[in-house]
């Protein structure tokens, strides 16, 4: 991936921070083009698939057919024999550790004697044609003893069910306890509900080039959103200390969860120091599948109870999540739909047990939302069973109950910056609702579309709404930092900044956030993203709805050591104080006169003034494991949604006619984005709610395929009116807020809201099919 660089263009009406800085163009608070925006709808912008070197080599992953069995024999015999083929590995050519992982090391990095999923690595080839290495893989003879599967995540938690892992088949229980430990309410109400597996559905398969450097070191470009821990990963695979182990950002076609885990990364380097020569790596769709992690699957017990005027007395939650075979991130998901699994609303009473569990399903861990987009569901659709019994709208109910500032969250912690969730709802109310089908002789209009399923009969409409939170960065006492390397230089006699960290550009739009803080912060128009590598300390994953915060965080600090360098290097030559100069864009100015006191060009001359920061947000802490009590989290987001909704019922279609959201994000970094952030995640809480699931059947998926695998289109995403709140969190750089996974969390919720509104059906389970709604389901 090259290095961006944008010049500011056309002055803003927002003005810079700070008293030392003069700067109002393309800064913080305006919307400049993305560096990398031109490209990639001109379709040059080159990707991981698009890596080339002329002699590389193609590599191969063999995977197992089958969820569980023992591996007792490998034959690589026939693979080695055919023309083309470099290498043929298996787990006894891994040098160094031979189990990876996120938080646990469980995971093979080629299975050794037992394969826990479908689709588990198991041989590796490389060859000098990818159709080569794929006939090469196909002759490798595995010889299998199948063994019956755990497919539900209740039932492996039982003592008496075999267990997959050495430690049993929990990964983590969270247990939350608040207020008294048998409350009584006036009016209760309960549920059991089911949300099914998500697919990250990035469109940019897994892929990479591993070049070794004729050192006994190695160069990795590749698709990921942690460079860092993924190199930690690979060193200890390989054996290899990090100076040898070099990791380059290459173009992301998407993540949303599913590149924090390894993929091809050990597998192509395993193969290029094998061969001694450049190993290509790309999965095709249906390997993507197999391949990455996706959204847990979770099955929620909820009761709810309050008082006759509709304050909550207390609420009960028991969740279940599906981690699949290995752990990746499932302690964390855990951790936050523990912590968070009752939504953003302020309740005495509390009692939460939240489980992970071992299965042999396909492994899940991170995906947008990240454990409060499964217990969001079960939450907002108890509030409206509890709204019902009381005979209270709706958003009468969230707005009572909902989180102010200076109330409690589950885990005691004090909620110390804005949280308006009532407004939210209010607001959302108060905004029109489109207008019964304005043409009903447009098919579009109606459930079905132009496959001319119906004219209107039997179509009901339902407006629903639900409102949710999540935690921003990393919690529960992780170490959570960026770094960031500024450096202001001359080039062709003007300033130019160069920025440098290894936060992962996933198509947020992170490489134009950090050319806003460096205008703002320099008064300097030209800014350089240089490429993103671990030559660089870490920054941290690209995930959390982190990265504008931490590395946003990590760059004005870095951009602000620089100026006051700059300054004091001015004062210096100047014989002034250094709290009498600023920086403006024609150089150092004096205080208040706006006169050039010396240019850059001359203060600079060949020289560069560079410094690189490590930033970290306010500490969090870990929870007690009995009550769950602790200051887990470091900041929370707000979102809310209103969707309406026709429903044919006679059919089970659902047309989605507007999506509506309001959402507090501190402050507006680069407002086009945030309703980009926004629209996006709205659409993949659309998707979860109505379409999209990966079907697995006995521990096997049967849909590995953008055919069979649902995703919503242009004519599935409906009107988004879109109202931002910026009220600024008092910790956090500029007051921002993470903004790219509330809407996620409650669009889906709202949709499904909308839905039963039309059918007066309780539709418990997401996604939600048209059988679910004619009963043939």
């Amino acid at each position: 991936m090259t290095g961006f660089e944008t010049v500011a263009g056309v002055p803003s009406a927002t003005t810079a921070t700070g008293n030392t800085t003069t700067s109002t163009v393309d800064g913080v608070g305006t919307s400049p083009l993305r560096p990398d925006g031109t490209l990639k709808v001109a379709g040059e912008f080159a990707f991981a698939s698009d890596l080339w070197m002329d002699d590389m080599l193609w590599g191969v992953t063999l995977r197992s057919p089958h969820p569980h069995a023992r591996i007792t024999g490998i034959d690589l015999t026939q693979a080695l024999k055919l023309p083309g083929v470099f290498a043929v590995l298996t787990h006894e050519d891994v040098p160094g550790e031979k189990h990876f992982g996120l938080e646990h090391q469980d995971q093979p990095v080629l299975a050794i004697d037992r394969v826990r999923y479908q689709g588990e690595p198991i041989a590796l080839v490389a060859a000098d044609h990818p159709e080569t290495a794929r006939r090469a893989a196909q002759r490798i003879k595995v010889d299998y003893e199948v063994l019956a599967p755990i497919v539900d995540a209740e039932l492996a938690l039982r003592p008496e069910t075999p267990r997959l892992h050495e430690g049993g088949n929990l990964v983590r229980h969270v247990r939350v306890r608040t207020g008294e430990e048998n409350p009584t309410a006036d009016v209760v109400v309960s549920g059991a509900f089911e949300v099914g597996m998500q697919d990250q559905a990035f469109l940019g398969p897994e892929a990479g080039l591993a070049v070794p450097d004729g050192e006994g070191g190695i160069d990795l470009w590749v698709a990921t959103q942690w460079l860092h821990v993924d190199q930690r990963q690979v060193c200890a695979a390989l054996g290899l200390p990090p100076e040898q182990v070099r990791l380059r950002l290459s173009g992301v076609g998407g993540a949303f969860g599913g590149r924090e885990d390894l993929s091809m990364h050990v597998h192509g380097c395993l193969l290029a120091q094998r061969t001694g020569k450049p190993v290509k790596m790309v999965y095709n769709r249906e390997e993507s599948f197999f391949g990455h992690v996706h959204r847990h699957p979770a099955r929620m017990h909820y009761e709810y109870g309050a008082d006759r005027s509709g304050k909550l007395a207390y609420a009960r939650a028991t969740i279940h999540l599906d981690g699949g075979a290995y752990a990746s991130s499932t302690p964390a998901v855990v951790g936050n739909a523990g912590t968070m699994g009752l939504g953003p609303y302020d309740i005495p009473n509390i009692q939460i047990d939240c489980f992970g569990a071992y299965t042999n399903n396909p492994p899940c861990g991170a995906m947008r939302g990240f454990g409060s987009v499964q217990t969001a569901f079960a939450v907002e659709a108890t509030m409206d069973l509890l709204a019902a019994e009381l005979g209270l709208d709706p958003v009468e109910l969230r707005a009572r109950n909902g989180f102010r500032e200076g109330s409690r969250a589950p885990t005691g912690q004090l909620i110390d910056a804005p949280a308006p969730v009532a407004e939210l709802v209010e607001k959302l109310r108060a905004l029109p609702l489109p207008d019964e089908r304005p043409d009903a002789h447009d098919l579009r209009h109606l459930p079905g579309g132009v496959a001319n399923t119906t004219h209107g009969e039997g179509v009901r409409r339902g407006v629903g709404y639900a409102v949710a939170y999540k935690n921003v960065a990393f919690s529960e006492g992780f170490d959570d930092f960026s770094t960031a390397r500024v450096r202001v230089s001359i080039a062709g006699g003007q300033p130019v900044v160069t920025v440098h960290t290894a936060a992962a550009e996933v198509g947020q739009g992170l490489v134009t956030v950090e050319q806003q803080i460096c205008r703002t912060e320099l008064g300097i128009d030209r800014v350089v993203v240089a490429p993103q590598d671990t030559s660089v300390g870490s920054a941290g994953s690209s995930s959390a709805s982190r990265q504008t915060y931490v590395t946003g965080g990590a760059v004005k600090a870095a951009s602000e050591s620089v100026r006051r360098l700059l300054l004091t290097s001015a004062a210096t030559r100047l014989g002034r104080r250094r709290d009498d100069l600023q920086l403006a864009p024609g150089g150092v100015v004096l205080d208040g006169s706006g006169t050039v006191a010396i240019t850059l060009a001359d203060l600079l001359g060949d020289d560069h003034v560079e410094d690189t920061v490590e930033w970290r947000h306010r500490p969090t802490h870990p929870i007690d494991p009995e009550t769950g009590q602790g200051d887990a989290h470091v900041q929370y987001a707000f979102a809310a949604h209103r969707a309406v909704v026709d429903v044919d019922v006679e059919l089970g279609l659902v047309k989605v006619v507007e999506l509506a959201c309001v959402q507090d994000v501190g402050r507006a970094m680069h407002p086009q984005a945030v309703v980009g952030q926004i629209q996006g995640g709205s659409a993949q809480g659309l998707g979860l709610a109505l379409m999209e699931e990966i079907q697995v059947v006995g521990g096997r998926i049967t849909n590995p395929s953008f055919t069979d695998y649902l995703i919503p289109t242009i004519l599935d995403v409906p009107p988004m009116p879109i109202e931002v709140l910026e009220y600024a969190d008092p910790h956090a750089p500029y007051g921002l807020r993470g903004v790219g996974e509330a809407p996620t969390i409650s669009s889906g919720p709202a949709v499904a809201a909308a839905v039963r509104a039309a059918t007066g059906l309780p539709l418990s389970r997401v996604p939600i099919r048209p059988g679910d709604i004619t009963g043939t389901g």
